[in-house]
């Protein structure tokens, strides 16, 4: 398969500065679990963090899945690592790969709400709009992308490709 690339890792690393910068200034109140999704947000959510500056900042990580072997979503979320840390009362955020549908996100804040979470935010990578099936609010978002089916820093189809310095469209 042809892959271009369409977002160069030094890209990702400068946006990665700037979100966490940002973040710093908008939660530095808050006891914040940084929350990644895994596998895709490994890359990115380390990256990220690197660059938050707060004092209340713990990790965790779920693993949920709607896709499967496949390039689109089942429409159905299924958790397969839940979070182990208590949220009651804290502030989450959501450390996503990409944005698509929307489904899985808009699954994963209703049950952090329901678990006592105070709020829940979502900071991801990249964000596809055009291909949303449910509305949701994202708060920070790396990289706005057309509707392909994207690779690489984290992001995989059928578990490969996940290891490239890039972003990439699988085509």
């Amino acid at each position: 398969m042809e892959r271009e690339i369409l977002i160069t890792e030094e890209q990702i690393l400068c946006r990665a500065k700037e979100l966490g910068e940002e973040i710093s200034k908008d939660l530095k109140d808050e006891d914040v679990i940084l929350l990644g999704i895994l596998k895709g947000s490994i890359p990115w959510m380390g990256d990220l963090m690197k660059r938050i500056d707060l004092e209340n900042l713990k990790i965790d990580f779920m693993a949920c899945s709607s896709y499967g072997a496949s390039t689109r979503t089942s429409g159905t979320v299924k958790i397969v690592k839940d979070i182990e840390e208590d949220i009651s009362g804290k502030t989450v955020l959501i450390v996503e790969d990409i944005i698509d549908s929307g489904i899985t996100l808009n699954y994963l804040v209703g049950y952090l709400k329901n678990r006592g979470a105070k709020d829940v935010k979502i900071c991801t990578l990249l964000d596809k709009p055009e291909g949303r099936k449910v509305d949701i609010d994202v708060d920070y978002v790396g990289f706005s992308v057309e509707n392909r089916f994207i690779v690489g820093y984290g992001l995989d189809y059928d578990q490969k490709y996940r290891q490239l310095p890039y972003i990439s469209a699988l085509d």
